[in-house]
């Protein structure tokens, strides 16, 4: 997703969809749970007990590379990692969205400052 400008909410407005960056667990398990989806990680990736995060949506491609984590394993991970989550909650036609990915805390909604994860 490009994003062309800054919103006064702090997100970023791009034919009426916005993206926001949150680290709050609650909004994270919030806009996941909401969508039907859950805390995940990449199989095969764990140099712990959580590997490379994701928010798994059921019935879409993670099928088969991801494994479902406790949230509580998930937000360790991603505040060791300083994590944030950019996500979108509609659509530029109002639909509820289902876009979302990791960045480094203090990224722009963009992530030019960091790594995507």
């Amino acid at each position: 997703m490009r994003v062309k400008k800054k919103s006064k909410s702090g997100g970023s407005s791009r034919k009426g969809g916005s993206a926001k960056v949150t680290t709050d667990h609650d909004t994270i398990r919030h806009w996941a749970e909401k969508r039907g989806a859950h805390p995940a990680t990449v199989k095969g990736t764990t140099d712990d007990t959580t590997g490379v995060l994701r928010i798994d949506f059921p019935g879409y491609s993670g099928e088969k590379t991801l494994r479902e984590v406790a949230w509580s394993d998930f937000f360790k991970k991603f505040d060791r990692e300083k994590l944030a989550f950019l996500y979108q909650e509609k659509t530029a036609s109002g639909r509820p969205s289902r876009f979302c990915k990791f960045i480094e805390r203090g990224s722009d909604s963009n992530g030019s400052k960091g790594k995507r994860r």
